[in-house]
């Protein structure tokens, strides 16, 4: 009996939380088609993640998310502190303001962070997938026996709601299935670090804890008792809270412990008010770990997310890291599939993400053991009882924006990175190439918009107020290249207004240099002055950039 020929779609999502979630709208934001499936036939029950950083919301912001994102969170002044006490109700021991919540961050960035629960965000992106075309999206569907060859990758799907199979082939497929990626596992592709490091339990719940919280907002209240180590969370911030309860050993990890009413001893504890009414929502054991995959890419399937690395929860960077993976990702897709860039070019994804995966696993780690998290700290506390969370932690600025990408998809202009006292927390804007394009504010039109704005869709080349060569050969390379490339001039009389003249200093160029920026928003390729023959230089620029040609140095 001769098999079924397979249905195929350009690329093959696995897992429907937030990072395939967003896989699936980046790529329908380039007009590529995918199909997204998920094993549970909803989206997530339990607020696992919350804290969603500046960079992933300007990730939001360029593909039309950012206001539903927001909406659904709680508003900025609702959690503007971080707080560690004996109790609730009992002794405050320290309070900061994270550096992500200042008011110099606004400077950084068009938009701030949000917090915003992984149950609350999934069902705003869930529905931004589904409507966007040419997106598809299946929950209750499972998928089995992934295999590849040269030409592309075979799946069987399995409808677990309704039963049956089908087979569907893609020439690319995005592994967002967690931790515990059995795609990953399957392709033999080894975890690196600590699988085990410490045992903690979420549990959701409902209480009323206004009278303790109102005049004190805080994201985060860690509670430090000598038998109690543990987190109120912030979910609406009025009467729907989590409690983590950190520090246990990692060795059991059923949780079985934790029935409902002892979880509602264990709140009452920490809240220090014993007769506290609580309704327990749920309850959630798992294992942190600090592991990243050693390799991010086999053949024709790319990991992301947990599937490539599993961090601990302090610094909330697992989400925001795997968003950002596939934001990296989606447009190498996109140009393979639509013709415009060469398969060398995904190649850059793992050069590019890999080590940033590794170095955002550190820092996590690093936050865990100076709170007494991990097994060499856990039972260890600072003078008075209190585990003192290091000066980084929540402060982590040079992190969220500063990552640097080094890959054939760059072109280096010989310039070094500026240097500052501390690269976790520090940042100092730079359109270095590999950098984050800086956010600078900009008219257009009449109307503010930032430099930010202008990306995410294309190649944007942004010239100084003498660099009109610069645009008209961009519009000749993007007619001979078919390469989605928008070109603009910046400054006095120019096609975009500079009205704090920043922009140029902000660049590092000339009035006759010129940047080119990637539709990720990193920098691309920077000349900081004019060129005898622009459009042979962006041509050569380009052409290594998407991976048909080495550049001629």
């Amino acid at each position: 009996m001769t098999e079924p020929v397979p249905s195929e779609t350009p690329v093959l999502i696995a897992g429907g939380g937030p990072v395939g979630l967003s896989a699936s709208i980046l790529l329908s934001h380039f007009g590529v088609s995918s199909l997204l499936v998920e094993r549970h036939p909803g989206t997530a029950l339990h607020p696992k993640a919350r804290g969603i950083n500046s960079r992933t919301m300007e990730v939001f912001r360029q593909c039309g998310v950012e206001d539903a994102v927001r909406a659904a969170g709680l508003p900025p002044g609702r959690a503007r502190f971080i707080i560690w006490t004996r109790s609730l109700a009992g002794e405050e021991l320290e309070r900061r303001v994270p550096a992500r919540s200042s008011d110099d961050a606004a400077s950084l960035s068009p938009t701030a962070n949000c917090l915003c629960a992984q149950d609350d965000l999934e069902p705003v992106l869930r529905r931004f997938a589904e409507r966007h075309a040419p997106g598809e999206v299946r929950f209750s569907t499972e998928i089995r026996d992934v295999r590849q060859d040269a030409g592309g990758v075979t799946a069987t799907l399995v409808d677990r709601a309704r039963g049956g199979t089908t087979r569907v082939r893609a020439p690319y497929l995005i592994a967002a299935d967690g931790a515990r990626s059995r795609i990953r596992d399957g392709l033999g592709i080894a975890m690196q670090g600590e699988a085990a490091l410490y045992r903690s339990v979420n549990i959701l719940f409902r209480a009323d804890l206004t009278p303790w919280v109102a005049d004190r907002p805080s994201a985060l209240y860690f509670v430090e008792q000598p038998n109690l180590r543990g987190t109120f969370l912030t979910i609406n911030g009025v009467n729907r809270w989590g409690f983590l309860v950190n520090g246990l050993a990692a060795e059991d990890e059923s949780g079985a412990e934790f029935t409902p009413d002892q979880c509602v001893t264990v709140i009452r504890q920490a809240a220090g008010v014993p007769d506290l009414e609580v309704e327990i929502l749920g309850i959630l054991p798992w294992v942190a770990a600090a592991q990243v995959a050693e390799r991010y890419q086999s053949g024709r399937v790319f990991l992301a997310g947990d599937a490539a690395h599993h961090m601990p929860p302090t610094g909330g960077f697992g989400m925001n890291t795997g968003i950002q993976d596939v934001h990296n990702l989606a447009w190498k897709l996109a140009a393979v599939q639509r013709g415009w860039g060469a398969p060398a070019l995904l190649d850059s994804y793992e050069a590019e993400r890999l080590p940033h995966g590794r170095a955002t696993t550190e820092q996590s780690l690093r936050n865990a053991a100076s709170m007494g998290r991990v097994a060499s700290t856990i039972g260890e506390q600072a003078a008075g009882g209190v585990s003192r969370a290091r000066p980084e932690f929540l402060n982590e600025q040079g992190m969220i924006f500063g990552a640097v990408y080094s890959s054939a998809a760059i072109v280096p202009d010989g310039t070094p990175l500026p240097s500052v006292a501390n690269p976790i927390t520090d940042y100092l804007p730079v359109a270095r190439p590999g950098s984050r394009a800086p956010h600078v504010w900009l008219t257009r039109a009449g109307e503010c918009c930032s430099t930010l704005d202008l990306f995410g869709a294309a190649f944007v080349l942004l010239a100084g107020s003498r660099g009109g060569a610069w645009t008209a050969a961009s519009r000749e390379v993007a007619r001979t290249r078919a390469v989605p490339l928008m070109a603009y001039t910046v400054g006095p009389n120019a096609d975009l207004g500079d009205p704090d003249g920043r922009w140029e200093t902000g660049y590092g160029v000339a009035p006759d240099g010129a940047v080119l920026i990637r539709p990720d928003g990193h920098v691309a390729w920077r000349s900081r002055s004019a060129v005898p023959e622009p459009t042979a230089a962006l041509q050569q620029v380009l052409a290594q950039l998407l991976g048909h040609a080495t550049l001629t140095r």
